[in-house]
């Protein structure tokens, strides 16, 4: 099977210098924006690859960007839901979402998560053999269950999220086995089987790759369970360019690969029709939001500084592991980067950074800053620290318009979780 590769072009902002002064003028900076054109247009194109397997679906990894506009716009391009806590569950359901609009995709888990899940008929899927008795003791079991498989050295992880035989996620290959007899014995009707091993993956193949594991795995315990499995959950982990040139992954081309081994694997040994579920964020929303600021100081000690009027509780990658993000300064797209800075922001911490030794056009105060790729574990990651409050998020509509869709956070929203007029009477 050929190969087709799509090279990402240079980093292109979806708004110029002048559009972003006037979206300023109204929301101050520092704020996330995505663009709903590019958002709808992307997920389409994921649909489309995957639509010679009936009842395929891409459950969106809400925890990428937990929004409600975002999620309203995936949901009518056809996506689902996938949860990792009850706060998440609650967004589904005001969303008016349920049943297998929704799976559960978490870990240690609690009895309430369990419960909220059950409630609403979402698709649990098991982190542990352990849980089979904690949710039908505290819950009782559903008719359909999932359950995320861990396969140890049979594969690599990545970076991010680690090797899968130190990761804390999923069942061994004896423990899924067993799962399913206990499971199967118990009543349950529906079985499902996920796993994802990595994060931000880049080779079309890996994915290949795994829903080969899948189907390998499928077809054991048919054999050795006696259980029909009726979902593949193939996780995410599918990566975006976030260096210029960086090639995107060909989701057709991964389709195509994923089609040949189910027809060899399932259809052809005659196994049950298996649905196809992914549970991708970052490839869904990433590339498609960015964080703008402006540059607040120039400082020169040892090195030089470019001092953003945002900080790490905005964007916590690459102060949380060096994570990549591209950096466009408006208006000066076509400047020579002649200058190198290191990008920084105000808290009390020195790994706050959004680029070290970054070649960037000469700058100014006051210059506008966007900093690309921030759609997916950008503002859903940001925190108080230092007492910074969180940012605003906007929605640049299909029409140009722009729309707020989260409000920044409030000096009273700070500190409204504080007892004040209870430390009055405090005594130490």
């Amino acid at each position: 099977m050929q190969k087709f590769k799509i090279v990402m072009a240079d980093k292109i902002l979806p708004f110029s210098k002048e559009h972003l002064k006037k979206i300023i003028k109204n929301h101050p900076t520092p704020f996330h924006i995505y663009d709903e054109k590019a958002i709808r247009e992307n997920a389409r194109r994921f649909k489309k690859a995957f639509e010679w397997n009936e009842g395929f679906k891409e459950y969106y990894a809400i925890k990428s960007a937990p929004n409600p506009y975002l999620m309203k716009i995936l949901r009518e391009e056809g996506f689902g839901i996938d949860c990792s806590s009850e706060a998440e569950l609650e967004l589904a359901k005001r969303m008016g979402m349920s049943g297998d609009e929704i799976i559960l995709t978490s870990n240690d888990t609690p009895e309430s998560e369990f419960r909220k899940a059950q409630e609403m008929g979402a698709i649990i899927n098991l982190d542990d053999i352990s849980h089979i008795e904690y949710l039908e003791k505290n819950v009782g079991l559903p008719e359909t269950i999932c359950m995320r498989y861990n396969p140890g050295d049979l594969k690599e992880g990545n970076l991010i999220i680690g090797h899968p035989e130190e990761a804390k996620y999923g069942f061994t290959h004896e423990q899924i086995i067993e799962g399913y007899r206990i499971l199967k014995n118990k009543g349950v009707k529906n079985f499902g089987v996920h796993t994802m091993v990595a994060s931000n993956e880049l080779d079309p193949d890996y994915f290949i790759e795994t829903a080969e594991l899948l189907f390998n795995l499928i077809a054991e315990v048919h054999e050795k369970a006696g259980v029909e499995i009726s979902f593949a959950n193939l996780g995410g982990g599918i990566g975006i360019p976030y260096k210029p040139q960086q090639e995107a992954v060909d989701m057709e081309y991964v389709s195509a690969g994923i089609q040949k081994l189910y027809e060899e694997k399932i259809t052809g040994n005659g196994l049950k029709p298996l649905k196809l579920f992914f549970e991708s964020g970052r490839a869904i929303t990433g590339p498609y939001g960015y964080l703008v600021t402006k540059v607040l100081h120039l400082k020169e000690t040892y090195k030089r500084f470019a001092g953003l009027d945002a900080s790490m509780v905005d964007l916590m990658r690459p102060g949380m592991y060096g994570a990549y993000h591209h950096i466009t300064v408006a208006g000066k797209e076509n400047e020579p980067e002649i200058e190198k800075y290191d990008v920084t922001g105000s808290l009390c911490e020195n790994n706050d950074k959004f680029a070290i030794d970054r070649m960037l056009p000469e700058l100014e105060p006051g210059d506008i800053v966007v900093i690309h790729d921030t759609g997916a574990h950008g503002h859903a990651m940001g925190f108080n620290y230092n007492g910074k409050l969180r940012s605003a998020e906007l929605l640049l509509r299909e029409n140009g318009e722009t729309v707020q869709i989260r409000r920044p956070q409030t000096m009273e929203d700070y500190f409204a979780t504080l007892d004040f007029e209870g430390v009055k009477d405090f005594s130490v």
